[in-house]
């Protein structure tokens, strides 16, 4: 893999829409799943972005729809912002001005350690590692942006 793209501007960078794909494993059992579909971050009133996910999550073969929402607010740091959930409590803050960031959320007994790492104008991905009592797992995400052709639709031949 290359080098990190360093990013002077995180809401300016991630506005848009993106494809979506995550690969979930349970390190404990070695289960494994597969998310597919769109993230859109949209603009927030008053600033920030509104981060809306959805797709659907594969799970021992079963596949269901999935969705989540966060938002990305403004810090008085260029190039960082803080994320929360939808119902406003913090996530983890995002500081991607080298291109690469490490950050963590404790989550009860467990921890969420998340890697992010820009590649360049339209790629970027997470590394998510969840352990504690609860959970031990690992979710790889990659993002790639929709381009304004595939906004529009292509036909189908359907």
């Amino acid at each position: 893999m290359g080098g990190f793209w360093p990013v002077p501007d995180v809401l300016g960078y991630l506005a848009g829409s993106w494809r979506t794909e995550r690969a979930v494993r349970d390190l404990a059992s070695g289960d494994e799943g597969r998310f597919s579909g769109t993230t859109t971050f949209g603009r927030l009133e008053g600033g920030g972005l509104l981060s809306q996910e959805s797709g659907i999550f594969v799970w021992h073969g079963v596949p269901r729809p999935a969705q989540r929402t966060l938002r990305f607010l403004p810090t008085s740091t260029p190039g960082t912002t803080h994320v929360h959930f939808s119902d406003g409590r913090p996530f983890h803050d995002l500081d991607l001005t080298s291109g690469h960031h490490v950050t963590d959320h404790p989550c009860a007994a467990d921890l969420y350690r998340g890697e992010f790492t820009t590649l360049d104008a339209d790629h970027w991905h997470t590394v998510w590692r969840v352990g504690g009592p609860a959970k031990n797992l690992l979710l790889t995400t990659d993002y790639r942006r929709e381009t304004a052709a595939a906004d529009a639709g292509e036909p189908t031949g359907d």
